[in-house]
């Protein structure tokens, strides 16, 4: 029978907290979930996930694309800025005040 042996891990509280409740709606305890990631380090030879350094600042292409500082890319690139200031423009444009607004004109047409 292999022995077991005890691990002492200093963890900010509230991580430990929201950690367990989101492990403990899997089925899981932390030391069941802590146990899983040894196995997995074990068996990958390595973390079991990939860690990336995200970037400090907004990187901004000038063009209305970036990488938050989340490392999220948003891509407003294909954006056509133009076409939306012409229909802007258009006086014809029919405009709303409010969503309710806007679903009341959509039901009437149904």
């Amino acid at each position: 029978m292999p022995k077991n042996t005890t691990i002492n891990i200093r963890v900010d509280a509230e991580v430990k907290e929201q950690a367990g409740e989101i492990l403990s709606s899997l089925g899981l305890s932390l030391s069941e979930a802590f146990n899983l990631l040894l196995h997995q380090v074990r068996i990958v030879r390595g973390l079991p996930f990939e860690i990336k350094q995200r970037l400090p600042i907004e990187i901004n292409d000038g063009f209305g694309s970036y990488i938050c500082e989340y490392g999220h890319v948003h891509d407003y690139s294909k954006f056509n800025f133009e076409s939306v200031e012409r229909e802007l423009a258009d006086p014809n444009l029919k405009t709303y005040g409010s969503a309710e607004e806007l679903f009341a004109e959509l039901d009437m047409e149904d």
